[in-house]
């Protein structure tokens, strides 16, 4: 089983940055991959950006050039680095992995950190 924690949220002033982390507990070299989510209030939650354990990397078209997801030195880190950051960047971000567990592909969510981007 994997469990994951987030960090780094908070409040920043447009076109600033904020760095996420989010670390995997448990079964961490089951994972398959890693990634953002995010949710703003009254929409559904949508892919922010993902990277594979061989280190494939998937964005969303809004963050294109301004988000980046790393794997950190420890392989059970992941990190979002996000700058020019605008209000509509303003959500909860939730860490996610799919991992195998025996035969079984299995996903797990985190308890989400909130980012709130002010004009």
């Amino acid at each position: 089983q994997v469990q994951l924690v987030e960090s780094g949220g908070g409040l920043v002033q447009a076109g600033g940055s904020l760095r996420l982390s989010c670390a995997a507990s448990g079964s961490i070299f089951s994972i398959v991959v890693m990634g953002w989510y995010r949710q703003a209030p009254g929409k559904q939650r949508e892919l922010v950006a993902i990277i594979s354990s061989g280190g494939t990397t998937n964005y969303a078209d809004s963050v294109k050039g301004r988000f980046v997801i790393s794997r950190g030195n420890a392989k059970n880190t992941v990190n979002l680095q996000m700058n020019s950051l605008k209000p509509e960047d303003t959500a909860v971000y939730y860490c996610n992995s799919h991992y195998k567990e025996g035969s079984r592909y299995l996903e797990v969510w985190g308890q989400g950190t909130l980012v709130t981007v002010s004009n």
